[in-house]
């Protein structure tokens, strides 16, 4: 087991140097056009000189300060480097350039669709803030930057989503974002690409599921609500008990404290007073056995 292990590593190894080596090749040899190329190149050249100075409008082109220009000669990126931003030459009858933005561009991603890990069916959408830093890499490694960008943001919010339960999405967006940030610029990062930033926009959940968490909600409240009302009625009859026993120790006082709400029911002027007759008042008229 353990050979067949190191066999396997080795075989990885030789690759990888095959792989390295076969790109070192390519690097060398992409510079080169070959007789056929220079005799081209030649023509071109005494085409200009020939035409001059009206071969000047075809020969000088101008790349704004945010752009640059990746130049294919006779099908191959000369310098291996873009040109701009001002003024470069090109040479009408073998040169061929395109031109790459470097802003920031924003775009939308749609409303997906996920089952998150406890299988509850959610419909996200965010967006996504990205640029280009290598023009080479995204003109001569991706037919379309832009577009394949959009698509994989797409498959990378279903990806990452659909690792978290519907707790983790709703709490931990930022981590979220990041992790999506990482996937995406580690994903791109071959087109020359670099992810700035990816943000969660709106999560939306079922109408029954939505009903479902308002009345847990609205449950929990009312838990809450009736535990401190208990616990305020418990301080309370703990309030009366030592009034209570304050009170038994004078008896003026509790006529004091009869008086005191009799008081405060004149204060609000009520048509009606319910005035209570002492008990021992009565005893005088009560007859005697």
């Amino acid at each position: 087991m353990i050979s067949t292990t190191s066999s396997t590593a080795e075989m990885v190894t030789q690759g990888k140097f095959q792989i390295n080596a076969m790109e070192n090749i390519e690097d060398k040899n992409a510079g080169r056009l070959g007789c056929f190329g220079w005799l081209l190149v030649l023509i071109s050249l005494l085409f200009i000189a020939g035409t001059f100075p009206l071969s000047l409008l075809l020969c000088v082109k101008i790349v704004k300060e945010y752009e640059r220009a990746v130049i294919f000669r006779l099908g191959r990126i000369t310098d291996r480097k873009p040109k701009g931003p001002g003024l470069f030459f090109v040479l009408p009858c073998t040169d061929n350039f395109v031109k790459v933005d470097l802003r920031t561009v924003s775009f939308d991603i749609p409303p997906q669709e996920i089952l998150t890990k406890d299988s509850v069916t959610v419909s996200v959408d965010g967006v996504v803030y990205f640029r280009i830093h290598c023009p080479i890499s995204s003109v001569a490694n991706v037919t379309n930057a832009h577009s394949s960008t959009r698509l994989l943001a797409q498959t990378t919010l279903r990806n990452v989503l659909g690792t978290k339960n519907l707790a983790e999405l709703l709490s931990d967006r930022e981590g979220i974002s990041l992790s999506m940030q990482e996937a995406l610029d580690d994903a791109t990062d071959p087109w020359g690409i670099k992810v700035e930033r990816v943000e969660i926009k709106d999560v939306k959940l079922p109408q029954q599921l939505q009903r479902a968490m308002a009345a847990e909600a609205e449950a929990s409240r009312e838990a809450r609500a009736k535990i401190i009302a208990a616990e305020g009625e418990m301080k309370a009859s703990r309030a009366l008990k030592e009034a209570s026993l304050v009170i038994a120790e004078s008896p003026s006082a509790l006529q004091l404290r009869y008086l005191q709400s009799l008081n405060s029911i004149a204060a609000e002027k009520n048509s009606t007073i319910i005035f209570p007759l002492p008990m021992d008042l009565l005893q005088g008229f009560m007859p005697r056995k």
